[in-house]
């Protein structure tokens, strides 16, 4: 939860910074950046989702079914589950030797896949930046610890934090196939997937990249007008053009992409940039681009909404679906990321207690025993 919280209370303080997002590595469309983060968020929620459910299943004391069946001992597993701080028992015997407890690693291996995966893809966001002569996200350089120069080329600050969080999170996937692979194939009950020590290093592994998650989302550097200055030189608005002429003016959609990606070409083969490109070219490209549907077809954007559609933050402020970018959905939806922050906090501080407070009873118990 503590990396969740740092992504939610990040993504709130800039709900309001417009940035590039990416497809395919490359600039696609502007977006909130608070908005990308909190989508990041979700993802690690669903991770905290995953651990409560996991639980649920591992809470369950199989203590005193012995090897296969139970014992001829009366045993009392219900009050030896309490003690240690179980919710229940695993009700079948078998089941508690057998099956439940080859399943449990597999489970949490899964688990540790899942965080790893988000964990990289944010990591990746960030680092497509570090490509670009001037990013508008990087990592402060504390002491040469969180980046380092280059030992041969003097200009070269490399991101050393984020290639081996991105390095150690490799490695606990890796680490992640062990349960996978030794429970497989083999007879009921076996040792195999059981192993403890590199089961716990695994889980430990995970423990320790989502350590340096933290330090990566404390080191974080945001550059709103870098962002928006990347946003305004390139032509990442431009779908826009064509979802407003076919919204508002009823233009087949690929009719508009058309248009749109002849005004793209055009600027770009004379350096034109989207705030400065000439209307009067806009509407040559468009009577041109709808010859075969209307051969008197006239731009029907005024100069001022051609460039106001243009506008990256005109787009992110003008959605109006439930889950985007605008103002107040950003304000619902960091809401609703809190409250479950908070639900997940106090879960694991009543999973804790139960346990303490269980472990204090049993050596209350057992210390009347030693009283002579």
């Amino acid at each position: 939860t503590q990396t969740s919280e740092l992504l939610v209370n990040l993504a709130e303080k800039h709900a309001k910074t417009i940035v590039p997002n990416y497809t395919n590595g490359i600039a696609a469309q502007p977006n909130s950046l608070g908005h990308a983060w909190l989508g990041h968020a979700a993802g690690f929620e669903r991770d905290a989702q995953r651990i409560r459910e996991a639980y649920a299943r591992i809470d369950r004391s199989p203590m005193g079914t012995t090897v296969l069946n139970g014992s001829s001992w009366p045993l009392n597993r219900t009050r030896m589950a309490n003690y240690l701080g179980f919710e229940t028992i695993v009700d079948n015997a078998y089941d508690a030797s057998q099956i439940s407890s080859s399943e449990y690693p597999v489970e949490v291996a899964s688990i540790v896949t899942s965080i790893g995966l988000h964990s990289g893809h944010f990591i990746q966001d960030v680092m497509s930046q570090y490509g670009q002569v001037r990013p508008w996200i990087y990592l402060t350089n504390l002491r040469n610890v969180n980046t380092q120069v280059s030992s041969a080329m003097p200009q070269k600050q490399n991101p050393i934090l984020l290639t081996e969080t991105r390095r150690e999170i490799s490695s606990s996937l890796a680490l992640a196939m062990g349960p996978i692979m030794r429970a497989h194939n083999i007879t009921p009950g076996m040792q195999d997937p059981k192993e403890e020590s590199s089961n716990t290093e695994m889980v430990q592994s995970a423990v320790q990249f989502l350590k340096r998650m933290d330090r990566i989302l404390n080191a974080l550097v945001v550059d709103p007008e870098r962002a928006l200055e990347e946003l305004n030189s390139d032509w990442t608005a431009s779908q826009e053009l064509a979802d407003v002429l076919m919204r508002k003016y009823k233009v087949p959609f690929r009719v508009g992409h058309h248009f749109s990606g002849e005004i793209v070409k055009f600027a770009k083969q004379k350096n034109i940039k989207p705030l400065e490109f000439p209307y009067a070219e806009a509407q040559r490209i468009y009577k041109d681009a709808m010859k075969d549907f209307d051969a008197n077809a006239v731009l029907p954007m005024s100069e001022q909404e051609f460039r106001s559609t243009l506008n990256p933050i005109a787009i992110v402020q003008n959605r109006a679906t439930v889950g985007g970018p605008q103002a107040s959905e950003m304000k619902r939806m960091l809401a609703v990321a809190k409250d479950k922050l908070k639900d997940h906090q106090q879960w694991a501080l009543s999973k804790r207690s139960r346990i303490n407070q269980s472990l204090a009873q049993l050596d209350q118990d057992f210390a009347k025993l030693l009283k002579p």
